[in-house]
């Protein structure tokens, strides 16, 4: 679900103050390239308003919130090689090694403040799509923004939003891919089919994660069919957000779970399926 807690604005500007200079934001001849490309490369590929790379960022959410603040417009993408202090949901971290993976929020000014609450599925299942053919198989999903492949976590997404009287003012959606499976994780972590380079990768995923963010309403009938055959959780029986067993997900984005015969939806928290530990 998406995270409307509203922060301050003095503090997005801090975010944007204490960043370091990105190596390009689309100027022609910058010397460091991001698996062969520019940052303008990657903008014209992308299709999108600004690329503003980095090497290193304690956080793309961070820097990409300082941006929004200042006006940067929908489609704006923040890039990072390495991520010193990547999270994910409930302030967890992410590990987020150099050339290990693609680390990057995405800005978007959605209208409909009913999509933003779906959001989080909304991309993870076009993030799934689009990443299927580099994985080697089919991509499963876990609520509420977890992608898996052969059981190891492979993907996180986490959606930031800020609001204004009732309606958002942006989102921020960040997104962490593993391309090969981080040293420190290589039990727990899945990356994607040697050899494939990571431009093509956001080339395959930020149309997904736009068109997501461009919808409205709450999760359709087709969404919902397609997250039930990704569902790795499905009939399971799980100790969170509450004990018994999955039966799926709502058109809402809740959870349902089954206690003792009774259906029990669950709007937030995360799903830790028996036997598991809770994990990022």
């Amino acid at each position: 679900m998406a995270d409307a807690r509203r922060q301050a604005p003095t503090a997005e500007r801090r975010a944007a103050d204490e960043a370091p200079a990105p190596v390009s934001t689309g100027a022609p001849g910058a010397e460091w390239r991001y698996d062969g490309a520019s940052a303008e490369e990657i903008r014209r590929r992308l299709g999108v308003p600004l690329v503003a790379l980095y090497r290193s960022l304690p956080s793309t959410m961070d820097v990409a919130h300082a941006l929004a603040a200042e006006g940067a417009r929908a489609g704006t993408v923040v890039l990072a090689d390495h991520q010193t202090a990547g999270r994910g949901r409930a302030g967890r971290s992410w590990q987020s090694e150099a050339g290990a993976g693609i680390w990057l929020t995405l800005i978007e000014r959605p209208q409909d403040a009913r999509a933003v609450e779906v959001l989080a599925l909304r991309a993870g299942l076009r993030a799934a799509l689009a990443l299927d053919r580099y994985a080697g198989g089919v991509i499963g999903l876990k609520w509420p923004n977890d992608l898996y492949l052969c059981g190891r976590k492979l993907a996180g997404v986490l959606i930031e939003a800020r609001w204004q009287d009732g309606a958002p003012t942006w989102v921020a959606i960040g997104i962490g891919i593993n391309v090969r499976v981080p040293a420190s994780l290589r039990v727990d972590a899945a990356g994607l089919q040697p050899g494939v380079n990571r431009t093509d990768i956001l080339a395959a995923v930020i149309p997904g994660l736009r068109a997501a963010a461009a919808m409205r309403g709450l999760l359709a009938a087709d969404e919902l069919e397609e997250f039930a055959r990704r569902d790795i959780a499905r009939g399971r029986a799980c100790t969170a957000p509450g004990a018994g067993r999955v039966e799926g997900v709502a058109a809402t984005g809740e959870i349902v779970i089954l206690d003792q015969g009774v259906a029990r939806s669950y709007r937030s928290g995360s799903l830790v399926l028996a036997g598991e530990l809770e994990g990022p």
